[in-house]
């Protein structure tokens, strides 16, 4: 009787033993996953406050005053310059201790403070979307070997546009003037943009295409300001050539006459301005390309603006011949 009852108080025991060791291990589980949850709830938490951070220090900054856009038109001093403000007019402003004034450059945007007009932060560049996809992001993959016949022309558009971008030393060394621009003349499919884009691959150059028809605008004075706008481009992005097909389309002779006609001639008269705005140490080279040099002005293919007009004739017959058996 009290062996039954020694074994009954055992077997009790070890039940409860076991039920209380299965309620600390389910006990256990969920501080886990609690603790887990919790965790996770607190990574929200800093993310939040970080997005609730950065937009106070937006909204900080759109609650500020905003500031006048100008372009500088020269420096005053060493720390002062000149900018214009459209529509206002032009202010001698200071610059502020943060700003680098050797920076300051002529056309710089720039902003000023409206309280104090005070020179605080240089913008970018402003550039039209349009000019923007003139340039043309990867570097051709045209190589001379792919151009065939054309062993004259590859010679002279190296000696014009590939050596002094490679070796500029060479002509400050013998005192002579960098070439600025060459004109390619011939009749169409003759290889005029193949050797151009080439030419950027050797060179490693940045390269900008544009047509001259894209540059012929309807409203006054577009035309001129893309011009300007391709320019300023490729001066940031130097080393760079600019290849300008069909000029004959904005770079024919000048005539009197009046509407559409006149557009075209601002718009040649301020390619023109750039031509002869640039130095050729610059690293910026122009391309031209034409199936109709009779046609063009002369003031365009004028010394120090095209140097070398190199002629693409039509294929002879043998090497008519040599194509069809290829």
């Amino acid at each position: 009787m009290t062996a039954d009852v020694a074994m009954t108080s055992a077997d009790d025991s070890a039940g409860l033993t076991s039920y209380y060791e299965q309620k600390i291990e389910h006990l256990e589980l969920t501080v886990r996953d609690e603790t887990q949850n919790l965790r996770r709830l607190q990574a929200q938490r800093n993310e939040l406050n970080s997005k609730v951070r950065l937009l106070r220090e937006e909204l900080q900054l759109l609650q500020e005053p905003g500031s006048y856009v100008g372009e500088v038109v020269k420096q005053m001093g060493k720390s002062k310059v000149l900018v214009k403000v459209n529509p206002e007019g032009k202010y001698v402003v200071d610059v502020d201790k943060t700003i680098d004034i050797a920076k300051c450059t002529p056309n710089t945007r720039v902003a000023l403070r409206n309280d104090s007009y005070v020179l605080h932060k240089i913008l970018p560049t402003k550039v039209d979307p349009l000019v923007s996809l003139m340039k043309v992001e990867k570097v051709p993959d045209s190589t001379y070997d792919m151009i065939g016949g054309l062993d004259k022309q590859i010679r002279e558009i190296k000696e014009v546009i590939e050596l002094p971008i490679k070796h500029p030393e060479l002509f400050d060394a013998l005192g002579v003037a960098q070439p600025k621009g060459v004109l390619l003349y011939g009749p169409p499919g003759t290889g005029k943009t193949l050797l151009a884009r080439a030419v950027a691959h050797h060179t490693d150059c940045t390269f900008i295409r544009v047509s001259g028809a894209e540059l012929v605008q309807k409203y006054i004075g577009e035309g001129s300001r893309m011009v300007r706008e391709l320019f300023v481009m490729a001066r940031e992005a130097s080393p760079s050539i600019i290849f300008m097909d069909e000029i004959d389309s904005i770079g024919s002779s000048r005539m009197e006459g009046g509407g559409g006609d006149s557009e075209v001639q601002r718009t040649m008269l301020e390619l023109l301005n750039q031509l002869d705005g640039f130095e050729p140490a610059q690293n910026i080279k122009v391309i031209m390309a034409t199936n109709r040099i009779d046609i063009l002005d002369a003031a365009l293919l004028r010394p120090g603006r095209i140097d070398r007009k190199i002629e693409f004739p039509n294929p002879t017959e043998g090497e008519d011949e040599l194509a069809a058996w290829h």
